[in-house]
């Protein structure tokens, strides 16, 4: 049996939660597993729906933590347990037992400064699991300058689930919303500084000189919603920008089908940065090229100049240049062409292959 130890689990949605998923269930098809994971409303109609058993730890954090190590090594006493994966350091930082130990890293969460409290919180238990599994060379390289021994360490991208067929209505519904705009942009995030709307929106303002049809939909929410819809107003391109949040899968789906470009062009902020980037691969499966930024593990779900552009999100005129780059000439087309055939090399059973390897 294997046990995988979470902080982030569906019914809660998020980049986590649906790793945290997909890992699961596509171990569950190979090997007897056991998950914990925090308590989240709603669980029990979930948890019962799927294969394997999930244990749900409630209380506060820290009193949470601790309940969770203790039900870890009890199981791991009375069971053949023959690993236990992890989504986060702290998920391992209180256990007490010797099974093998295998911890996911994504980069922000390791991202503290040498020789700091953190730091060395982060050491002591990466640099004693079995492996660590980077979800991109960008979090490897991270994990290495930080004090991780570099052997350790394995890159295995984050997987992604097939699509399903586009639903009818949804299509129909964006067809009516976008009407004869074009080209389209789209961004599928948190409303939040690192991953750069506001220079997207900046960069559109001078795009419109030329594409005056161009649109830009946002789908999200965040702490800067407000001031990036401000942004908007100021920049006078409230016929420019479409905001989207709380919609259906089918309906963001469609919206992302039916556009020309994925653009994320991702920075640092303070010490949060993109490690991956699921959302480049996840618009790739509809054909749409993405616009990434240099700044995080991005490089690893664009193909620069194959599947999409890698730009400096720090610095406008590139952002602006990248996106004229592909619209001139319809280049999203060749690129969107490249990106859903690569695409297919993140599919779930083609990354589960790569950790049967290590566990």
């Amino acid at each position: 049996m294997y046990l995988v130890v979470t902080r982030s689990f569906p019914p809660e949605l998020g980049g986590m939660q649906s790793l945290m998923w997909g890992l699961s269930k596509e171990l569950s098809k190979n090997y007897l597993i056991k998950v914990f994971a925090d308590y989240q409303d709603g669980h029990k109609e979930f948890d019962e729906n799927v294969n394997f058993s999930i244990e749900r730890v409630g209380g506060i954090k820290f009193l949470r933590k601790i309940r969770k190590a203790q039900l870890i090594d009890e199981v791991s006493k009375e069971n053949q347990i023959q690993g236990i994966i992890a989504d986060h350091w702290k998920s391992l930082e209180l256990l007490k037992n010797n099974k093998k130990k295998f911890c996911l890293i994504h980069g922000k969460e390791i991202n503290h400064p040498l020789g700091s409290r953190l730091n060395k919180r982060v050491l002591k238990v990466l640099n004693n699991v079995d492996k660590v599994v980077a979800n991109s060379n960008y979090t490897k390289n991270l994990a290495i300058e930080i004090g991780v021994n570099e052997e350790k360490i394995i890159v295995i991208n984050p997987g992604i689930d097939q699509i399903k067929d586009l639903d009818k209505k949804s299509l129909e519904k964006v067809e009516s919303l976008l009407k004869i705009k074009t080209p389209r942009l789209i961004t599928v995030s948190r409303f939040d500084k690192r991953k750069n709307h506001e220079k997207v929106i900046m960069a559109l303002r001078n795009l419109k000189q030329i594409y005056p049809d161009i649109v830009y939909i946002c789908i999200g929410y965040g702490d800067e919603e407000e001031n990036i819809k401000k942004l908007v107003k100021e920049l006078n391109l409230e016929s420019q920008v479409m905001f989207f949040k709380d919609i259906s899968d089918n309906l963001k789906n469609a919206l992302i089908a039916r556009s020309n470009i994925f653009v994320m062009p991702s920075i640092k902020h303070k010490t949060s940065v993109e490690g991956f980037g699921i959302a480049y691969v996840e618009a790739a499966q509809y054909g749409i090229p993405s616009l990434g930024g240099k700044d995080g593990g991005a490089a690893d779900a664009i193909e620069h100049d194959r599947t999409g552009l890698i730009c400096d999100g720090n610095n406008l005129d590139d952002i602006y240049t990248s996106l004229n780059l592909m619209i001139e000439n319809k280049k999203y087309i060749e690129f969107g062409k490249n990106a859903k055939d690569v695409a297919a090399k993140f599919s779930w059973n083609k990354i589960i292959e790569e950790y049967k390897k290590i566990i």
